[in-house]
Parts: C-alpha cells; sequence; structure tokens
C-alpha cells in the first residue's frame, strides 16, 4: 500500500499518478461524500500536517456542540478556522483561469485526504468513530449552506441517490395533507419520498408527512436528508475501515501518526504563558489565587487540603501538574506540600512525599516532563474511590454535592445553579463547567464583548481555565498570552503511596 521512499506515501495501488499531475477534474465538486479513497502521493509531511488541520476544525465542532451552540452560531465560529486551514473555494466565485482551478484543486485534494487520513485514526473504536462521524456531519452541513446552488445541485446530480421527487398525481393526492407541513406553496413545492428512518430527525420535528412507512420530504428539507445519507454511508466506511486496520500495524511510519492524531481528538496538553501573573507564583501566593482563578475540581482539592492537611495519590497528581502548570517552582512546589501537610513528620514527608513532587516536574526517576492533566484525561482516567478527591466534580460529584460545593464557592444564582443540573444530568460536564466560568466572569466579558475582543474559546483544560480568568481580572496581560493548548500523547504520570 505505501511506497519504500520515507518522505512519500500514497493511498491506493502502486500505479497512482504524483499529485503535480492530478486534473482538476478529480475534484469536480467542493461537497464530497468521500466515497472514493485518494490515490496520488503525498510527503508524509502533508499526511501529517493536513491531518492535524482538519482536526483543529472537528475539535472546535467538538466545543460548539459541548456549548449547545445554535447551526448559525457553529457557522460563524468555524469560518475563520475553515478560511485558515480548509478553504474551500465553489469553482464559480474562483473563475475558471488555469491558476484558479489549481487552486480550487488543491483546496480539495487536501480537504480529500485529511478526511481519509483521519478516518484512519479515528476508526480504532466504537466512541472514536461516533464522535469523527458526528463533527464530519456538522462539516458537511456548513459545506452544504455555504455552496453555490447550482453547484449544490450538479454534486446531488452526480450521487445517484436512489430518492426521487414523486410524480404529479401522487402529490395532487396528497395536497391536502402536505398542506399542514408547507402551507398554501404546497402543490408547487417539489417532494421527495423515502423510507422514514432515513429522515428522523424530521420525523421527530413533525416536519414531514408519513404514509405506509414512507416520509414526504419537502425540497426545503433536502440538507437533512442529504446529511443523512452522509452520514449512514460514513458510518458504514468507518465500521470496514476499522477491519482493515490490522494491515497497517506493521507500517511504522505511518502507525505513530495516527495513533497521535486519535490522541489529539482527546488529550490537549497546555503551555503556560510565560510569566502570566506578571510575579513569579511561591507557595504563600497559591491561597490569593483560588477565588476566582481555580477550576472547581482544583479549588475542591486545594480547600480538602487545607481542611484535612493530606491529599491521596491522584490528588495530589492531579493539584501538583495544575499548580506546575500556572507556574509554580519545583522548590516552591516543596515548600506549598510541606507547610500543607503539617501534620505529616519531616522524616516521613522526605521518604513518602517529596520524591513524587520532584518527579511530577521531571526531576528524577525518567525525568519525563508530565503536563498538567487536561479535562479529558481527569473525566476518562482513574476515577476517585472513597476517600479521594481527585476526578471532575461535575461528573464524579452527585447533584446535591455539587450543588452545595458551588454555592460554597459564592454561585447562588438560581438559573445558573439550575443550568448545571441539567448539563449534568444530560452528561455536558464541560458545558456545566462554562456555565460557571461565564457567570463569575459575566461583567469581565461583557467588557470584551463591547471592547470587540470576545473570544470564542471553550475551556477544555484546568489551567486555560485559570490563564482565561486571570486575563479577563488583569486585561493587561493579555499581549502576554503566548500558550495555547496543543497536544499529546502523554499518559497518567508518576504512581507513589497513598
Amino acid at each position: 500500500m505505501f511506497r519504500t521512499d520515507p518522505k512519500k506515501t500514497h493511498f491506493g495501488p502502486s500505479s497512482a499518478v504524483s499529485t503535480a499531475s492530478t486534473p482538476a477534474t478529480a475534484y469536480p465538486h467542493r461537497l464530497n461524500f468521500y466515497t472514493v479513497p485518494p490515490t496520488s502521493e503525498i510527503t508524509l509531511d502533508q499526511f501529517e500536517q493536513w491531518a492535524i488541520y482538519r482536526l483543529k476544525v472537528l475539535g472546535e465542532i467538538e466545543s460548539c456542540q459541548y456549548r449547545n451552540k445554535t447551526a448559525k452560531e457553529t457557522e460563524a465560529i468555524l469560518k475563520p478556522l475553515l478560511d485558515k486551514y480548509l478553504p474551500l473555494s465553489t469553482s464559480t466565485s474562483a473563475g475558471f483561469s488555469t491558476a484558479n482551478l489549481a487552486k480550487v484543486t488543491e483546496e480539495r485534494k487536501k480537504d480529500h485526504y485529511s478526511h481519509f487520513i483521519l478516518r484512519l485514526a479515528f476508526a480504532r473504536s466504537g466512541e472514536l468513530r461516533a464522535r469523527f462521524s458526528r463533527a464530519e456531519r456538522v462539516l458537511f452541513r456548513i459545506r452544504w449552506a455555504t455552496d453555490d446552488a447550482v453547484e449544490r445541485q450538479r454534486f446531488l446530480a452526480s450521487l445517484n441517490l436512489d430518492w426521487g421527487p414523486i410524480d404529479a398525481d401522487e402529490l395532487q393526492n396528497l395536497s391536502p395533507y402536505l398542506s399542514s407541513l408547507s402551507g398554501p406553496t404546497a402543490a408547487s413545492e417539489t417532494y421527495f419520498k423515502v423510507d422514514w428512518e432515513r429522515v428522523s430527525d424530521l420525523v421527530e420535528q413533525r416536519r414531514v408527512f408519513l404514509r405506509a412507512g414512507k416520509a414526504y420530504v419537502p425540497t426545503s428539507e433536502q440538507l437533512s436528508l442529504v446529511s443523512a445519507e452522509f452520514t449512514t454511508r460514513l458510518e458504514a466506511a468507518l465500521e470496514l475501515t476499522a477491519r482493515a486496520l490490522p494491515r497497517l500495524d506493521e507500517d511504522d511510519r505511518i502507525m505513530p501518526i495516527l495513533n497521535h492524531l486519535s490522541l489529539d481528538f482527546t488529550q490537549p496538553e497546555y503551555n503556560m504563558p510565560a510569566n502570566l501573573t506578571g510575579a513569579a507564583i511561591t507557595a504563600k501566593s497559591i491561597d490569593g489565587l483560588v477565588n476566582p482563578h481555580f477550576p472547581l475540581c482544583m479549588s475542591h482539592l486545594h480547600n480538602t487540603l487545607k481542611r484535612t492537611h493530606h491529599l491521596k495519590h491522584f490528588g495530589r497528581l492531579q493539584y501538583t501538574l495544575f499548580l506546575k502548570g500556572i507556574g509554580l517552582s519545583p522548590d516552591e512546589a516543596i515548600t506549598f506540600w510541606r507547610s500543607s501537610f503539617s501534620t505529616t513528620t519531616d522524616d516521613k514527608f522526605t521518604k513518602e512525599y517529596r520524591y513524587n513532587i520532584r518527579h511530577a516536574y521531571g526531576l528524577e526517576g525518567n525525568r519525563r516532563n508530565y503536563k498538567p492533566l487536561s479535562c479529558q484525561q481527569i473525566l476518562t482516567d482513574r476515577h476517585p474511590g472513597p476517600g479521594e478527591t481527585h476526578g471532575c466534580p461535575y461528573r464524579h460529584f452527585s447533584v446535591d454535592n455539587l450543588v452545595a460545593a458551588l454555592s460554597r464557592g459564592g454561585i447562588v444564582d438560581k438559573n445558573v445553579l439550575g443550568g448545571v443540573r441539567e448539563d449534568v444530568e444530560k452528561k455536558k460536564f464541560h458545558l456545566a463547567c462554562n456555565r460557571v466560568f461565564e457567570h463569575v466572569h459575566a461583567r469581565e466579558l461583557k467588557r470584551e464583548k463591547d471592547e470587540g475582543k470576545a473570544v470564542n474559546e471553550t475551556i477544555v483544560h484546568p489551567n486555560v481555565y485559570f490563564a482565561r480568568s486571570w486575563e479577563l481580572r488583569n486585561p493587561g496581560v493579555r499581549a502576554q498570552r503566548a500558550g495555547a493548548v496543543e497536544e499529546e500523547q502523554g499518559g497518567q504520570g508518576p504512581h507513589g503511596e497513598e
């Protein structure tokens, strides 16, 4: 399947043509159901970089879904990302000059390849396949909404779908029923007849007429029909891809990239902006940063530590890496933990805890530079047991205990608490945390919006929560924020005694 040239790889048979010779007619449509795998050669650098670009877009789609953004809001948020990473010009807007056709072809080629590369990366588990399918469906719907109407109909004609408009006699017979959906324009509307399961979303919303197991779909609802077809085909293709994956196990160039990409979808890594607070963070300054800058998971660990003078291993690890991420030095971390473990003797602290703190900073053992845990890692890694305080309160607390913890932290607004309850019941833990953040920083977020500096950023990392909170309360540091949420392969971290 792959050439031996370490800088080149290709999908498909060895007779594949080179990138430079790919004709413009290879991508006649801006929209794509991705039914035909790509066959021309690309470099390994392109293989990875194009996939990363698409991953940035799909990651933001997931963030919008976490926050219950509407279709219009999602489209507006994604537009700058799509323009930057996955632009797709229409043939009409680009014109028909040789240069413009080459540009359109290259854009569509990158879109085509990046989809199939991520299909390989995300086919390995049912959860990843479902997430990939959901995000790709949203992306397709956005592309559909922004496509040229003429090109869109040409694309539909190319699909040879097994559904078409109903004839005039059937339309006439059903017009009394269809008019209840489309009003007086029912007689002039074009309808498609399909099995009702293919448009279950429209059935649920009562936007189609049902008879004898068939749904009569007006042209105005065509997108639901097309996107359902897109999803059905993609899910079937992902199942086939999953069965083919073992054939790639022996390729030591491709598999590490695919493994990294699949991890990237779940484990963002945080790089702390240099000198975010403008001064060195010390053991003594931690107490003053907790409120309002710490997310609930970290303030819970901090308050438990202050009250009991002890945390079990995974709580210490989660909190140590967070403090490391906000800029606490190794020496100050040891000072902080020694003073916090005030009921522990010096000898016991040195033997059982000091080493693990230094290990988390990469100063002992294999000297690995452990990164602060992301929300996804905290949600999915080892769940807290009896007496343990690590994890995510929005997931691991009972709803009543969660509301009580938020109330103790000053969140008493009934609408906010009610919204958090609903989010948790729907298992939208990120949304609940972001809801609290937006309430706590409502005044600063309004100021940003009024100044035209609003940032559409879903918080998916405790250290991003801290940095964003600090920026909002200290607007002068915005220019200093050079860090970003990247991705990592890393694991849980060092282990130690209780």
